[in-house]
Order: structure tokens, then C-alpha cells, then sequence
């Protein structure tokens, strides 16, 4: 390798790491302000749902698009402009009005959206016989600044406000798009083709969407719901913030570690039941109510949260023979796997509404859990979608 694409490689990696890291902090940034943003705006909890749900209802929106994008454009063109679209996103939200606040927030829906998809599909493409150490990486960074805007977000605010909390994720956003800007020399393009649908005839793709689709559900009401939680049985808001932020960071080394294991077995069935028993321990622990035992429950979910997203991300290479695959089952994972998702901070929110309460909520994640079972003994078995 000549010295040359030996630093084009290094720049590649470091832009994959920076967008990763983009694809959460935007949101999870979010959840410890929910209170905040909910008690300034007198929005009322299901509302609240409502903004929270709005990332996920782009994200369905616009991931099956993503791959055509990327084929017309290039890949590197395509996340390159997606990081602009985010930087734009968070300054738009961080306005002093309620339309903006909701605008903002789906435009950085539509922008972590073609990420989310074409990342996959470029680690198929530029590393295929390192996908689970990559990523397993980029989930790592992704989860690193999703727990410290979860940590950080509320003393922020302090000095800044809620909405300058939420604006200094632009600067995040900002690096990236500076990395990306040399690697744009790389641009590759296809010709634009129609492509077939029979991938969303496929068992295996629906298994690896559901699979896709009730780990976000989880993650992104444990996102904006948990500090809400524990704040209301007696938790300071800061604390339940850093809550948050303490069950990502147990996620991380097994965010890393979890896809390198699925990339060296034949299938990834065992994996997904350990990953499901650490969601329902944690549940049920959290159901139970025992408030000196929260850390516990909070290691729990964190371990089956890193679990079940970088085997998610993994699916999408191992569970196909190419990158264009991987692109495709990657866009119809997050088109109907996130639409499904953002039923999830919405109907928590209403279910607290009805009920006055967090028990059948919590009974909820707990069924929840053994549906993701369910997807992932079949997403899991040693088969590839055509």
C-alpha cells in the first residue's frame, strides 16, 4: 500500500468514527432536557412522545432512498452532504420557537437517517474482511458521544439553556463535515437502476427489520423516558441524566466486542439470547422498584442496548454477500424497523398519560423484549439475503 492510500485509509477511518459519532449524541442530548423543553413550551408528555418520535419518523422516511442516493451521488458525496444537512438540523432546532424546534428535529431525523443506512454498506464495501472489527469501532464512537451528550446535556443547560445545550452538538457535526470534505476525492457513482423489490419478500430481511426495528424501540424510549423515570421516584435530574449516560457507557466496550464475536461464529443465536436475558433482568428490576438496586438495573439494559445494536449493524453485512446488499436490507431495516420504533417514545408517553404511572409501561418493554427474541433467533441463523 503506497503511502498515499495508507493516509486516504487512516482519513477514511477517522470520518466513519466522526459520523458515528454524530448518530446519537443530536438525539440522546435530548432526553434529560425532556422535562425542560416540556415544562418551557407547556407541551403536554404525549406531545413530548411526539418530538422524540419525530428522528424516528425520518429515519423511516428516508432510509429506503438512501441507497439510490448514494448510487446516483457516491457514498462519500452522499454522507458528506448528510453531516452539512445535520449541522443545519441542530442550529434550526436550537431557534427560539416551537416550529423550529419540531422542524429542526426532523431535519436531523432525515440527515443521521442516511448514515445510519450507507455506513454499513461502506464497511462492506472498503473493509470486507474486517466487518465486525469495524464495526464494531463505529459503534463504539457512536455510543461514546451518545452517553456523553446523555451525561453532559443538563449541565450545559445550566449556563447555556436548554436550546444552547442542544445547539453545541453542531460543533460535533461541524468536524465532520471538515473530515469528510479530502475523502470526497474518492467519489465513486453508479448507474441508477430500478431495483427489484425481493428483499422485501424475503424472511430473513423482515427477521433481521423486526430485529432492527424493537432494539431502537427499546433504546430510544430508555433515551427519553429513563431520566423521566427515575427523576419521578425521587432522583435528582441531573443524576437520572447521568444515569442515562452511565447505561451507554456500559455499552460500549460490549458494543465493540459483540460484533467481532458474531463476525467468528457460524451463527449468532446464542448472542442474542444472552443479549435479551440482560434486557428482561433489567426490566423487571426496574418494574420491581427497588430504588437502591437502579445501578444494577441500569448495568443491565446497558449491556443487552450495546448488545443489540451492533448486532443489528453486523446483520447487515454478515447476513449479505455485497455492499449494494448490504445497502438495501440496511434501508429496509431503518425504513420499517424505525417506523416501528417511533410508535415507542409516543405510546410510552401516552400509556404514562392514561395510567398515571410507569408499571405498564414497564410491563410493556418487558413483552417487548421477548419479541426481539424472537427476531433474533431468525436473524441470527446462518443465512443470506439474496
Amino acid at each position: 500500500m503506497s503511502e498515499r492510500s495508507m493516509a486516504m485509509s487512516v482519513m477514511l477511518v477517522l470520518g466513519i468514527m466522526l459520523l458515528a459519532a454524530n448518530l446519537r449524541a443530536s438525539i440522546t442530548g435530548l432526553g434529560p432536557l425532556i422535562e425542560a423543553v416540556r415544562s418551557q413550551t407547556n407541551l403536554s408528555n404525549t406531545i413530548t412522545g411526539m418530538l422524540s418520535s419525530l428522528p424516528l419518523i425520518a429515519f423511516a422516511i428516508l432510509s429506503p432512498l438512501a441507497p439510490r442516493i448514494a448510487r446516483r451521488f457516491g457514498l462519500e458525496m452522499t454522507l458528506f452532504a448528510s453531516m452539512a444537512l445535520l449541522t443545519a438540523g441542530i442550529v434550526i432546532r436550537s431557534a427560539p420557537s416551537i416550529l423550529t424546534l419540531f422542524l429542526g428535529t426532523l431535519v436531523i431525523g432525515l440527515a443521521i437517517a442516511i448514515g445510519n443506512v450507507l455506513l454499513p454498506s461502506l464497511i462492506k464495501r472498503d473493509f470486507p474482511n474486517q466487518i465486525g472489527l469495524m464495526t464494531g469501532a463505529y459503534s463504539m464512537s457512536m455510543n461514546i458521544c451518545g452517553a456523553l451528550a446523555s451525561g453532559i446535556s443538563v449541565p450545559l443547560s445550566i449556563g447555556l439553556g436548554w436550546r444552547g445545550s442542544l445547539a453545541s452538538w453542531a460543533v460535533l457535526a461541524g468536524l465532520a463535515f471538515l473530515c469528510w470534505l479530502p475523502l470526497l476525492r474518492n467519489r465513486q457513482t453508479e448507474a441508477v437502476t430500478e431495483a427489484g423489490n425481493s428483499i422485501w419478500r424475503s424472511r430473513l430481511a423482515w427477521q433481521v427489520t423486526f430485529f432492527m426495528g424493537l432494539q431502537s424501540l427499546l433504546f430510544y424510549i430508555n433515551a427519553n423516558w429513563l431520566p423521566v423515570i427515575l427523576h419521578e421516584r425521587g432522583m435528582s435530574i441531573s443524576t437520572a441524566g447521568w444515569m442515562l449516560s452511565a447505561m451507554q457507557f456500559v455499552s460500549l466496550p460490549v458494543s465493540f466486542i459483540v460484533p467481532v464475536l458474531a463476525a467468528r461464529r457460524p451463527n449468532q443465536r446464542g448472542i442474542v439470547i444472552v443479549t435479551v436475558i440482560f434486557h428482561l433482568a433489567g426490566y423487571i428490576g426496574l418494574l420491581a422498584g427497588s430504588v437502591s438496586l437502579t445501578w444494577l438495573w441500569i448495568v443491565f439494559i446497558g449491556i443487552a442496548v450495546g448488545s443489540s445494536i451492533s448486532l443489528a449493524l453486523a446483520f447487515f453485512g454478515l447476513r449479505t454477500h455485497n455492499d449494494r446488499a448490504a445497502a438495501e436490507l440496511s434501508g429496509m431495516a431503518q425504513s420499517a424497523g424505525y417506523l416501528l420504533a417511533a410508535v415507542g417514545p409516543i405510546s410510552f408517553g401516552l400509556l404514562h398519560d392514561l395510567t398515571h404511572g410507569w408499571t405498564f409501561p414497564l410491563m410493556i418493554l418487558i413483552v417487548t423484549s421477548i419479541l426481539l427474541l424472537l427476531a433474533g433467533l431468525g436473524a441470527g441463523r446462518k443465512a443470506y439475503v439474496s
